[in-house]
C-alpha cells in the first residue's frame, strides 16, 4: 500500500499527465488562434486581450482552488483523509459561487469592460460579442478549476488529463463548424468561436463532477456540498490569500502590459498574441514539473519528510530548466517559419522573430520562478512568494514596462526586456529563501495523523 502511494506521488507519476494536459491546452490555445486568424489579424488581438482579461478575473476563485488544492495534498500525507475530502467540497462549492458573480457582468456589459482597458476602437465590436459570450461562462471555468485542482492533488492527475483530451477534440471540431459554417451550422466567426469554448467547458464540468465524487476514500454525494467546516475554511483563505494576490498581480500585471501593447496599434497587439502562443510550447513542460513538484512536496512536507521534498526540489529544478532552454533555442531556430502559418503580415511576423531571441533568456526565469516558488507554496510559505511579486511586479514588470516601453519608445522590446529582468529577481529571491530551509522545523510537527478537525459540525451538517 505504501509503495502503491510512493508511485502515485512519485514526481514522474504526476508529471506526465499534467504535462498532456497542458500540451493538449497549448494546441487549444493554437488551434483557437490559427482558426480564429482566418477569421482576421483583429479577431485575433481581441481573444489575445480577452483571455488576459480572463485571466486576472480567475485569480478571485483561483485563490480558493489553489489554496484547498495543497491543503488536500498535505492531508493526505498526513492520513487525514475526511480533512482534504472536506476542504475539496467546499473550494468546489464557494469557487462556483465566486464564478457566478464574475460572470453576470461580463455577460452584462462587455462594451464598458473592454473600454475601461482602452482596446482600439477598430476591435469593440468584436470584443462586446467575445467578452459576454465566453466572460459569461467564467462560472464553469471556476468550477472546472476546482474540481481539476481537487482531483490533481489526489495524486490523479490522469483524470483531468482525459477530460482535456475530450474537451480539446470538441473545441476544435465545433471551431470548424461555427466559424465556417459547416455540417449546416450557420457562418457564426468570433460568435462561433466563444459558444464553442462554453460548450466544451460546459462538458468538462460534467466530465470532472462525476470524477470527483470518487475522488476520495468515501464516496461524496450532492447532499454533501451542504458541508462547512469554518476551521478548515480558514486554514483554505490563510494559504489561499497570498496564492491569489500573487496569480492577481502576475495576471493584472500582464493585463497591464496588454492596455501599453494596445496603445502601441493592433498589429503589436496581434504579434503579442502569437508570441503567447508560441511561448507556451516553451515551458510547458517545465511548468508541469513545477505543478508536480508542488503536489509532491506538499505531500511529502505533510508526512514530515521535509528532508526529502527539500532535494526533491532541485532535481526538479535541474530538469526543468534543462527543459526550457533546448524547447526555447528550437523555438527561436523555427519560429519565423512558425508564425507564417498564422498570419502573412510582414510586420507582425518581424516583431514577432525578434522577441524569440529574448525568449532565450525569458524562458530559464521564469523555469526558477515556478519551480522553487511552487516548492515555497507547498509547505505554505505563500506569504513571502506573494511579497517577492508585489514587489517586483509592481517596479519592473509594470513600471518599468510602461517607462521603457512607451515613454522611451522602445516599444515591445522594452517591454520584454523588464518582463526578463523580473522574472530573474524573483527567482533569484525565491532561491535565497528555499536554501534557508525555515520550513523545515514546522514541517516536522505535521505528520501525525489526527482526526477530522470538523467532525463533529460536518457530522450534523450530513445528517
Amino acid at each position: 500500500m505504501q509503495k502503491r502511494e510512493r508511485n502515485k506521488f512519485s514526481l514522474w507519476m504526476l508529471a506526465w499527465p499534467i504535462f498532456i494536459e497542458l500540451f493538449l491546452q497549448f494546441l487549444l490555445g493554437a488551434a483557437d488562434t490559427l482558426q480564429v486568424s482566418r477569421i482576421s489579424d483583429d479577431a485575433v488581438a481581441v481573444v489575445g486581450f480577452s483571455t488576459q482579461l480572463f485571466s486576472a478575473l480567475m485569480t478571485l476563485f483561483m485563490t480558493v482552488a489553489s489554496g484547498a488544492g495543497i491543503l488536500i495534498a498535505q492531508r493526505i500525507g498526513s492520513q487525514r483523509q475526511e480533512d482534504a475530502r472536506t476542504i475539496a467540497i467546499m473550494s468546489v462549492k464557494i469557487s462556483a459561487i465566486i464564478g457566478l458573480v464574475i460572470s453576470v457582468p461580463l455577460y452584462l456589459f462587455p462594451g464598458q469592460i473592454a473600454s475601461a482597458f482602452q482596446l482600439p476602437d477598430e476591435l469593440m465590436s468584436l470584443a462586446k460579442t467575445y467578452i459576454s459570450i465566453v466572460g459569461g461562462g467564467m462560472v464553469l471555468v471556476a468550477v472546472m478549476a476546482a474540481l481539476s485542482n481537487a482531483i490533481r492533488n489526489t495524486g490523479n492527475t490522469k483524470g483531468p488529463m482525459y477530460t482535456a483530451i475530450g474537451m480539446n477534440i470538441i473545441h476544435v471540431g465545433m471551431n470548424y463548424a461555427f466559424i465556417f459554417g459547416k455540417f449546416g451550422f450557420p457562418e457564426w466567426g468570433l460568435r462561433g468561436v466563444a459558444i464553442s469554448t462554453d460548450i466544451s467547458r460546459l462538458l468538462a464540468v460534467i466530465v470532472l463532477l462525476m470524477m470527483f465524487l470518487g475522488a476520495f476514500e468515501r464516496q461524496i454525494t450532492l447532499r454533501d456540498f451542504k458541508l462547512y467546516d469554518n476551521k478548515l475554511f480558514k486554514e483554505i483563505l490563510k494559504i489561499g490569500w497570498p496564492l491569489g494576490i500573487n496569480m492577481s498581480c502576475w495576471v493584472f500585471s500582464q493585463l497591464l502590459i496588454y492596455t501599453y501593447i494596445a496603445r502601441l496599434g493592433a498589429i503589436e497587439l496581434s504579434a503579442r498574441t502569437y508570441m503567447n502562443t508560441l511561448e507556451s510550447f516553451c515551458f510547458m513542460l517545465g511548468y508541469s514539473l513545477a505543478l508536480a513538484l508542488q503536489i509532491q512536496i506538499a505531500h511529502l512536507y505533510g508526512a514530515g519528510k521535509v528532508q526529502d521534498a527539500y532535494k526533491n526540489s532541485y532535481r526538479a529544478l535541474w530538469i526543468g530548466l534543462a527543459i526550457v532552454t533546448v524547447n526555447a533555442l528550437v523555438l527561436y531556430l523555427i519560429g519565423g517559419k512558425i508564425l507564417k502559418i498564422f498570419t502573412d503580415n510582414p510586420e507582425i511576423i518581424a516583431m514577432g522573430v525578434s522577441l524569440l531571441g529574448m525568449n532565450l533568456l525569458l524562458q530559464p526565469g521564469k523555469m526558477l520562478n515556478m519551480g522553487l516558488g511552487n516548492a515555497l507554496n507547498a509547505v505554505g510559505d505563500t506569504r513571502f512568494v506573494m511579497w517577492t511579486s508585489v514587489t517586483s511586479m509592481t517596479l519592473i514588470a509594470t513600471v518599468l514596462s510602461y517607462i521603457f516601453g512607451i515613454t522611451l519608445g522602445w516599444g515591445l522590446v522594452g517591454i520584454y526586456a523588464c518582463m526578463i529582468l523580473d522574472e530573474y529577481i524573483r527567482g533569484l529571491w525565491v532561491l535565497r529563501r528555499w536554501r534557508q530551509k525555515k520550513f523545515m522545523e514546522k514541517g516536522r510537527g505535521t505528520a501525525a495523523p489526527s482526526t477530522h478537525s470538523g467532525g463533529s459540525k460536518s457530522a450534523s451538517l450530513e445528517a
